[in-house]
């Protein structure tokens, strides 16, 4: 069974599976997810929990040794095992065996990062599928986050207007942890009045999580105000400048594989997909030779043969990356 973030509350208040997998690179929804599946659990009678970390393939021995095991007691429990990767040929094997053998006292829950699209057609996933329930964990985008936020404040009791919103989008952008922890904090400070965006201002710390990747992303969206912001915020958090003209340069080589169809793996899927498909609709009006020595300026001006200021630079590439 395939669930979402959003699906998986409404199927825990009517039923509780023998497995779930929960996968996801967005930390604070996969983790609330977890939580949720622990909470039915426990009123469900499954009162022990036990976490495994597989890393080598002996520890999977292992942890079906301990499956294999009996409570002193005979309590039920939780099963967690926490990946941090593909659980390899004899993890998938053992995954496969544990799930198959339907111990009704063990209930299993998988942590994973998200699973690419070769990694969904293994045989633990599938078999997870067949016995449990599978709840895909998708980051929110710039674009659905200020309604994400929205029914956040709701949940708290918090009153907030859309400005407000906005700016607190805005200023904790791609870190939903920080973005979840001011509105607990606004819902405290508030006091039950409106929250507006000057009460954001007073209390909302610069969190965003701003990477090289992100700056990537924007840049083959040609999201010009996007991109510029992260790169404001990678000179902000010191970030060298060597990896910021690397993450350009990539950009640029991906749009012109985009280009020419020369990407040499196979299809992408997710935000890194869709913005390589932005990439490949621009990428005929996209000047290649001049931002091609536009990025080589770069490189000199940071590397001290050229007069000038690096990130300066950057910010020309960048813009003339966005189009």
């Amino acid at each position: 069974m395939k669930l979402t973030a959003d699906s998986l509350a409404t199927h825990l208040r009517d039923r509780l599976l023998p497995v779930y997998l929960i996968s996801g690179d967005e930390p604070l929804l996969a983790g609330e997810a977890a939580d949720a599946v622990r909470e039915k659990a426990r009123a469900a009678g499954f009162t022990e929990r036990e976490v495994h970390f597989p890393e080598r393939a002996g520890d999977w021995e292992e942890i079906r040794g301990s499956a294999r095991s009996r409570s002193l007691f005979g309590e039920r429990r939780v099963l967690e095992i926490r990946m941090s990767g593909r659980p390899g040929a004899t993890g998938n094997a053992a995954l496969v065996a544990l799930l198959e053998a339907g111990d009704r006292d063990t209930l299993f829950l998988i942590v994973t990062p998200r699973l690419e699209r070769e990694a969904q057609s293994a045989d633990w996933v599938r078999a997870v599928e067949a016995h449990g329930g599978w709840a895909q964990i998708w980051p929110v985008d710039a674009g659905r986050l200020v309604p994400w936020l929205r029914g956040r404040a709701r949940q708290l009791g918090l009153h907030a207007d859309d400005a407000a919103l906005e700016l607190i989008a805005e200023r904790t952008e791609g870190n939903l942890l920080a973005a979840h922890q001011e509105l607990g904090k606004l819902a405290l400070l508030a006091g039950g009045s409106a929250v507006t965006p000057e009460t954001v201002l007073a209390s909302v710390a610069d969190s965003a999580r701003f990477d090289v990747f992100q700056l990537s992303e924007a840049v083959l969206t040609g999201s010009t105000g996007r991109a510029l912001r992260v790169l404001a915020g990678l000179r902000g958090e010191g970030t060298e400048p060597t990896l910021v003209l690397w993450a350009l340069a990539k950009a640029l080589h991906d749009a012109w594989n985009a280009l020419h169809g020369s990407g040499g793996g196979g299809r992408l899927w997710g935000r890194q997909g869709a913005a390589l498909e932005q990439a490949r609709r621009r990428a005929p009006r996209m000047p290649f030779a001049a931002l091609t020595a536009r990025a080589a300026r770069a490189d000199r001006v940071i590397k001290g043969r050229l007069p000038g200021n690096a990130w300066d630079e950057l910010t020309l590439l960048t813009a003339a990356l966005c189009g």
